[in-house]
C-alpha cells in the first residue's frame, strides 16, 4: 500500500421502506466513478438499513482502513438539498430497521454522551461548496434524524473522536440526479480533507513551537 495516499471510506445505504432505489448508495456510486484525486485512496461501501449491522460493520471500516476521514451518506425524503450533519445523538432510536428490529436501549453507544460534533466545520464546508459554483444547493443541520443514518453517524463519530461526517442527499429526481449528486459529494469531501489538512498544519505549528 502506498503509505503517502490518504485513505478515505464513504459509505451509503441499501433500500428500505419507499426508497427502492436508495439515492444515497446512487451517488457514491456516482463518486466512486469521479474518484477524489490520485492522492486519495477511495473505498466505497453499501451498508444495509440495520441496526446490528451497523454496529458491527461501522468498527470494521475503521480497523481495517484506519482512514483519514469516513464519510457516511443517507437519503432523506424531506431534504431539497445536500444537507451536511454537524453532529450524531446517543439517544431516541424508537423507528424498526429492515429486519424490524430497533436497540432495547433505544441508543447507540450506552453511557456515551448524548451529541458527538464532527471536527469539521460544516459550516465553512457549506459556505466552500457554495462558493464554488456547483449548481447543486449546500445546507448545513443539527438532526439528522434518530434512524439509521444518525445512528451510524454516531457510532463513526464515536469510535473516530469526530473524524467522521454525515451527508444526507434528496431522493433521486428531487431535484437532483444520482450524476449532480455524485458532483456533489466529490466537492463536499474535497473540502473537508482541505480543512482536515489546514488544520494538521496549524497543530504541527504548535507543536513545533
Amino acid at each position: 500500500m502506498d503509505n503517502s495516499k490518504r485513505t478515505v471510506v464513504v459509505t451509503g445505504f441499501g433500500p428500505f421502506g419507499e426508497h427502492t432505489v436508495n439515492a444515497s448508495w446512487v451517488a457514491v456510486q456516482e463518486l466512486k466513478k469521479l474518484g477524489l484525486g490520485s492522492e486519495v485512496d477511495l473505498h466505497v461501501y453499501e451498508v444495509p438499513v440495520e441496526y446490528q449491522t451497523v454496529q458491527s460493520l461501522v468498527p470494521s471500516l475503521w480497523k481495517q482502513y484506519h482512514p483519514l476521514l469516513v464519510v457516511h451518506v443517507g437519503v432523506s425524503g424531506m431534504a431539497t438539498t445536500v444537507t451536511l450533519e454537524k453532529c450524531g445523538r446517543n439517544h431516541g432510536y424508537r423507528g424498526l430497521d429492515n429486519s424490524s428490529f430497533c436497540p432495547d436501549s433505544q441508543c447507540c453507544i450506552v453511557g456515551g454522551p448524548d451529541c458527538i460534533n464532527s471536527v469539521i466545520d460544516m459550516e465553512s464546508v457549506c459556505k466552500r461548496v457554495a462558493a464554488s459554483g456547483l449548481g447543486v444547493a449546500v445546507s448545513v443541520s443539527k438532526d439528522a434524524g434518530r434512524y439509521l443514518c444518525d445512528f451510524t453517524y454516531y457510532t463513526s463519530l464515536y469510535l473516530s473522536h469526530g473524524r467522521s461526517a454525515f451527508i444526507h442527499v434528496p431522493p433521486l429526481g428531487k431535484p437532483y440526479s444520482g450524476e449532480d449528486l455524485g458532483r456533489a459529494l466529490q466537492a463536499i469531501v474535497r473540502e473537508m480533507l482541505e480543512l482536515l489538512d489546514q488544520a494538521e498544519k496549524i497543530h504541527c505549528q504548535q507543536h513545533f513551537h
